[in-house]
């Protein structure tokens, strides 16, 4: 049976039951589950489940064994080069490349379910099972919630190891990189209300940190949710800088090339009661049959330098073995 995945703000993981009925537009009332992908192109996005629970406690269930294979530096060097030469040229400021790890195994997604009461507080449980394939992840990263004509978002860009914090609130580059999502977030927004932006702190997710900035926006008007996602997805934290259509190409082609799951970064949405909030769909595994992929992404700017992204790459792949249960050697 088809079921979708949400954890909402209350610390509830809702879970959505099919068969699902697909419509182009949000329902007017009830209760709907928005799922799409990246590029944004799936036509009926809005799932309505035929029940909804809230997950209560489960029986412990371990992941079985996948066989990963870590991924081959060779290809990120190649879109690396890609990226930082078109920065030197001044064509982007910055992209968000994707390393897909891939595996093979028999994956549990009902083993993820035992895992969730164990997440950091911050790290929000969303997925899709469907019959044979899916995607299941826990993001600290929420792309915007709205209700009763308030946008409330976020910029989350930099990442290091939590014992590095101290050097992590004084990194030039990892500043920039923030401020390239707060400011460009700040833009996209400023035409549609009042915008009022939070001082930058940090993220504290056990083992890795994070910049983060929260933006709250009182809307001139009421818009329409899909209005708000195209104009918010995706974030420099997950997209190009500037964005436009040139950016965003290159940037699918390099997802393309690296292997990139359509799901990965897509927003994951659930709309009850008028109050709609999506997620940015990262630190996940997807699967299809017994073929599973653990994608991860790093910001490059011109002064990205190859080892270090490469070695935040593996950080975040560790991060989302640990979300699973999972070995993290690779």
């Amino acid at each position: 049976m088809e079921r979708a995945v949400f954890g909402n703000r209350h610390g509830e993981t809702i879970v959505g039951y099919g068969p699902f009925t697909r419509f182009a537009q949000p329902p007017s009332t009830g209760v709907a589950f928005y799922r799409n992908d990246f590029s944004l192109s799936v036509q009926e996005p809005w799932y309505v489940p035929s029940r909804i629970e809230v997950l209560g406690s489960v029986q412990p269930l371990k992941q079985s064994p996948i066989q990963w294979t870590a991924p081959d530096p060779s290809e990120f060097a190649r879109v690396f080069k890609e990226i930082t030469d078109a920065s030197g040229h001044g064509l982007i400021e910055k992209s968000v490349p994707v390393v897909t790890m891939k595996g093979v195994g028999n994956f549990l997604p009902d083993a993820f379910f035992s895992q969730i009461p164990h997440l950091p507080s911050a790290m929000r449980p969303y997925g899709w099972i469907g019959e044979n394939e899916g995607f299941l992840g826990a993001t600290p990263e929420v792309l915007f919630r709205y209700f009763d004509g308030r946008v409330y978002t976020m910029a989350l860009a930099g990442t290091a190891r939590n014992e590095e914090r101290a050097l992590f609130a004084l990194d030039e580059k990892e500043i920039r990189e923030h401020e390239f999502v707060a400011q460009n977030l700040i833009g996209k927004l400023s035409d549609l209300g009042m915008v009022i932006r939070k001082a930058r702190g940090i993220l504290d997710l056990g083992q890795l940190i994070h910049f983060q900035t929260l933006i709250n926006v009182e809307l001139y008007k009421n818009e329409e949710i899909e209005t708000l996602i195209k104009r918010l997805h995706p974030t420099p934290a997950l997209g190009s800088l500037p964005r436009t259509d040139e950016t965003l190409n290159l940037l699918g082609k390099w997802r393309n090339q690296l292997g990139c799951p359509s799901d990965f970064g897509a927003p994951f949405g659930f709309l009850s009661d008028g109050e709609f909030e999506a997620l940015v769909a990262i630190r996940m595994i997807s699967w299809k049959g017994a073929d599973c992929y653990l994608p991860s992404g790093c910001g490059i700017i011109e002064q990205s330098r190859l080892v270090n992204e490469w070695r935040e790459l593996a950080l975040k792949r560790g991060s989302v073995l640990r979300i699973f249960g999972m070995d993290e050697s690779c």
